[in-house]
């Protein structure tokens, strides 16, 4: 077992953190909010005042963030993990932040891997998540039996490729979340059962979407798995990516504005999927 410190105790980082206690693991976490460390605490985790007590002995640090300013702060910031971090110990970023964040710690000497999470929050309490790492052979060797206690992890090359991959996959949920919300509005203006089109849909190319998110849609009540605001967030960490390497993403950009106009609206703290009754002009609550 592993001395593991876990900073970011939000919705996904809560029970991931849990996992790693659960598997047996020595876990000190640390929360900017500190409330949300106190389950962890009742549960046997020890609980630190920064992220730099949360570093201190630990052989890896794991981040889950909700953007890379919050990141950077965590990690290079006053009283921050790098601060603390010891000679061997591994900094395992989690969050979905970019590669170009990666390289940015890593330009600052921090010796990291990077290890984005596909999932929301049931696959997170279950231990059931993807697990992107970009790094060398041997520190993906090294870590790869502690991110087992979180999910199923998968080497998908060098430093950053991790933090790329998510923006890849990413790209493509916003694209399906919209599209679906688009055509169940199109079906409001033809005068379609929303039962008969979600019916039809949930055997179309657009399937797992439309079945996994078919509750929320029928009963317009969307708590969040996974926070529109922060698919916003992605999203725009998608074209900013994009726009540096030169690619041309126009449905991930119209996707993003669609995400950035139901956070506008005052949608950003619902379930993403809340973005289809943006789209068609309905009500959605929590």
């Amino acid at each position: 077992m592993a001395r593991l410190a876990f900073c970011g105790l939000g919705q996904m980082g809560a029970p991931m953190a849990r996992r790693l206690l659960e598997a047996g693991h020595d876990l000190t976490v640390w929360n900017r909010t500190a409330g949300k460390a106190a389950a962890l605490g009742a549960a046997g985790a020890s609980i630190a005042t920064s992220p730099a007590e949360a570093a201190r002995g630990a052989e890896a640090v794991l981040t889950m963030l909700a953007d890379p300013d919050a990141l950077h702060q965590v990690v290079l910031g006053d009283h921050g993990v790098h601060d603390a971090l010891e000679s061997g110990a591994t900094l395992i970023e989690m969050s979905t932040v970019g590669p170009a964040a990666i390289h940015a710690l890593a330009d600052e000497g921090v010796p990291l891997i990077d290890a984005p999470v596909l999932g929301s929050v049931p696959q997170a309490e279950d231990g059931a998540l993807m697990v992107f790492v970009g790094g060398s052979d041997q520190a993906y060797e090294r870590w790869a039996p502690v991110l087992e206690a979180i999910g199923r992890p998968m080497h998908v090359g060098p430093l950053g490729s991790g933090a790329a991959m998510k923006l890849v996959v990413n790209s493509t949920l916003g694209a399906l979340m919209t599209g679906l919300g688009e055509a169940l509005a199109l079906a409001d203006a033809l005068g379609l059962s929303q039962a008969s089109v979600l019916d039809v849909l949930a055997d179309s190319a657009l399937g797992v979407t439309a079945r996994s998110k078919r509750e929320r849609i029928e009963s317009g009540s969307y708590p969040p798995n996974f926070k529109l605001g922060l698919a916003a967030k992605d999203l725009r960490l998608v074209e900013e990516t994009a726009k540096r390497h030169g690619a041309e993403i126009r449905v991930a950009e119209a996707a993003r504005r669609w995400f950035e106009d139901a956070a506008r609206g005052g949608l950003g703290d619902l379930d993403y999927s809340a973005v289809t009754a943006h789209i068609r002009g309905r009500d959605a609550e929590g």
